[in-house]
């Protein structure tokens, strides 16, 4: 057993073992004049004839690339679209922007995460979790662990965990909390700065929360009073099973607070594997447990109040050999290297593969997960904050290794004062029937069919990463490394598409993300330039200049309000069909098209403490691709679908190293020959 305290000692334990801090004396600080209170502002509703002069700008690399491909003529295209924006502007557009904006003065927060985002973005998706939406993220291994431990030896076996399999996971558990306890005390990212603020609001979206399926739409858990034993448990999984372990001993008094803790042939109910499944079935599934029995009640509602879930998994997962063939598919893993192998094994068993996916709640938040080999991540269901929230949790739960000296007998006590009468931990179990049961099979079967279809990576590129780029490349590396993907999907291709890139709108209260629209005039024009035989590298460097100002500035205009998307999105919710109302912009066939992502992608951080991470392609025939820019090295994670014959996430990766290559080639060369040009005149 496990045991953790926090307040007014640390106090760890795995099993028999025990952590603890030492306690220390310190002289009272002089008291300091208490900081003003710091308000994140409002998110604005965007003025609309602005919105619309920026939509239509980002339509013109489609009705160009229309036009070459014998389509209508880009002149043409474009009148058309500027007189729908202009009618749309004086008429029913006006309209809908009052609207708007009266919605806006009634939202106790803003017009979008009030009213729309959630439900649009997250809810009303159909798709299962598994792959599709929750975000996954892969530790490195942590270097105090000793060589046995990473070998996965079983040594000390514990009903199918190992020791240093839940010395891991009692640290990171710990660690986590740890994390969480000061947030909480604002000890960490106080209220005296913006940033700290947001912090603070979206890592409270991460504890003691779960999604709950419902037909058509989803619902999101509220918060358990924060004394309940659910709310002070951890939601632990062990083949398949769900146990809470209660990981904050209960309050002495009302008033005070939590202290942390952490310490026969019957096969379980599957709630993962059927909470992995199409959200209509889960809920449909879900019902019907609940009305079988009162105890499946009681054990989903501990499941959502849980502090965080733990899945502790019972395989180290390899990824197979491929199986020779005379004609192997474009999506062919010969190549994988034994090290690429052990990359992407460790990915996907975050991800989840056909011998986990029973072990996790997928409605969860935040989920660890490690396996026996002390291999180590976490994933996460999506709405309730976006991916580099939990990171930094992550960043902070493993940014310190195990303390090997800690887990000694002489920790091994209770702190004084505490209430050791609870339970040390409970199993929750289901009740199920026949239909269940059935239900059950055919989910895993879905479940494993997902899993087989996904084509997950993850592409270390060390030739170079950001400090070239800002020091000898001269550029934005965000920007820089979003024109590498747009070079490389038309190399890929031979087409343009519709690209989405995730900005965060954090400078204002709720405030989440906005789109950026990575495909503009000026990104299709450089990379035709370098598609183009004949064009000087001179003129191709200048067009790559254009185009990272342009991104740069477009990153700016949705990191403070004024992005384009989510008001179009707002505008278009407004329209009342019933009463006759319609717009032609909201009809146009490019108005869809143009926000078809077929390459989705977001960038995170530097990501040293991370091998990759991962979400699912938004479209079958596209990719997802999350990317961690550190100073000397670049790690892209993708997915795209094996099915798809139009996508290879090896043929794409292939491509993008291509085109860092080429793309550094570029500016060295260019710099050379500035370099002999100002030497000549001198």
């Amino acid at each position: 057993m496990v045991r953790i305290n926090l307040r007014p000692r640390l106090f760890l334990s795995a099993n028999t073992s025990t952590m603890s801090s030492r306690s220390t004396t310190s002289t009272a600080a002089p008291l300091t004049p208490k900081p003003k209170p710091v308000h994140l502002p409002r998110l604005p509703v965007p003025e609309l004839s602005k919105t619309l002069d920026k939509y239509i700008a980002s339509l013109e690399p489609f009705l160009r690339e229309d036009e070459k491909r014998g389509g209508m003529s880009y002149q043409s295209g474009l009148s058309l679209r500027k007189k729908w924006a202009n009618e749309f502007e004086t008429g029913i557009g006006k309209v809908l922007q009052d609207r708007l904006v009266a919605l806006d003065r009634a939202s106790p927060n803003n017009w979008l995460d009030d009213n729309f985002w959630l439900n649009k973005a997250y809810l009303e998706w159909r798709a299962p979790l598994l792959v599709n939406s929750n975000w996954w993220l892969a530790f490195f291994e942590d270097d105090m662990m000793p060589a046995s431990a990473l070998k996965g030896e079983t040594n000390n076996n514990r009903a199918g965990t190992t020791f240093w399999q839940l010395r891991r996971a009692a640290w990171l558990v710990w660690r986590t909390l740890d994390f969480k306890d000061k947030l909480d005390t604002k000890e960490l990212h106080p209220d005296t700065t913006r940033a700290g603020i947001w912090f603070r609001n979206s890592t409270s979206k991460l504890f003691n929360l779960g999604r709950i399926p419902e037909l058509f739409c989803d619902t999101l858990s509220t918060l358990p009073e924060s004394q309940t034993k659910d709310a002070r448990s951890l939601l632990v999984m062990v083949h398949g099973w769900s146990y809470a372990v209660p990981v904050y001993y209960p309050p002495t008094s009302p008033d005070a607070p939590p202290v942390l803790i952490l310490a026969n042939g019957e096969a379980p109910v599957p709630i993962g594997t059927l909470s992995a499944d199409d959200r209509d079935k889960w809920a449909t599934n879900l019902d019907h447990l609940l009305e079988l029995h009162p105890q499946n009640k009681k054990s989903h509602q501990a499941m959502l109040h849980s502090v965080m879930g733990l899945s502790l998994d019972h395989t180290t997962y390899s990824i197979p050999p491929p199986v020779p063939s005379r004609n192997p598919p474009p999506h062919s893993v010969h190549h994988r290297s034994p090290a690429q192998t052990s990359l992407d094994s460790h990915l996907h068993t975050i991800r989840a593969t056909p011998l986990n996916l029973h072990n996790r709640f997928y409605d969860k938040a935040y989920t660890l997960i490690v396996d026996p080999s002390t291999r180590a991540g976490a994933s996460g269901e999506h709405s309730f904050c976006d991916a580099l929230v939990p990171s930094i949790v992550a960043e902070y739960s493993i940014v310190q290794g195990v303390e090997i000296e800690e887990f000694g007998e002489k920790n091994a006590n209770h702190p004084q004062g505490v209430d050791t009468s609870e339970p040390m931990w409970e199993r929750l179990d289901w009740v199920g029937d026949e239909f269940i049961k059935r239900e059950s099979v055919a989910a895993h079967q879905r479940a494993v069919k997902i899993l087989e279809d996904s084509d997950d990576s993850v592409l270390w590129f060390d030739d170079y990463g950001t400090d070239w780029i800002k020091a000898i490349g001269n550029h934005s590396p965000d920007a820089y490394i979003q024109m590498v993907l747009q070079l490389a999907w038309y190399k890929t291709r031979g087409e343009f598409t519709a690209t989405y890139e995730t900005v965060l709108t954090r400078m204002f209260k709720n405030g989440r993300t906005e789109t950026l629209r990575t495909l503009t005039s000026d990104a299709r024009d450089w990379v035709l330039s370098m598609v183009t035989p004949g064009v000087s590298n001179q003129a191709r460097l200048k067009a790559l200049q254009r185009a990272i100002q342009t991104h740069t500035r477009l990153t700016r205009e949705a990191a403070t309000g004024r992005g384009i998307d989510r008001h179009l999105m707002g505008l278009q919710l407004l329209l009342r069909p019933p009463n006759g109302e319609s717009a032609d912009l909201f009809e146009d066939e490019l108005y869809s098209r143009s926000a078809k992502w077929k390459l989705s992608t977001s960038g995170l951080s530097a990501g040293h403490l991370f091998k990759g991470t991962g979400f699912g392609a938004a479209y079958d025939n596209g990719y997802g691709i999350n990317y961690l820019a550190a100073p000397d090295m670049i790690k892209f994670g993708i997915e795209s679908k094996f099915h798809n014959p139009a996508t290879s996430t090896e043929n794409l990766k292939a491509a993008i190293v291509e085109t860092m290559l080429e793309m550094k080639l570029l500016c060295l060369e260019t710099e050379a020959i500035a370099s002999r040009d100002v030497t000549s005149h001198l």
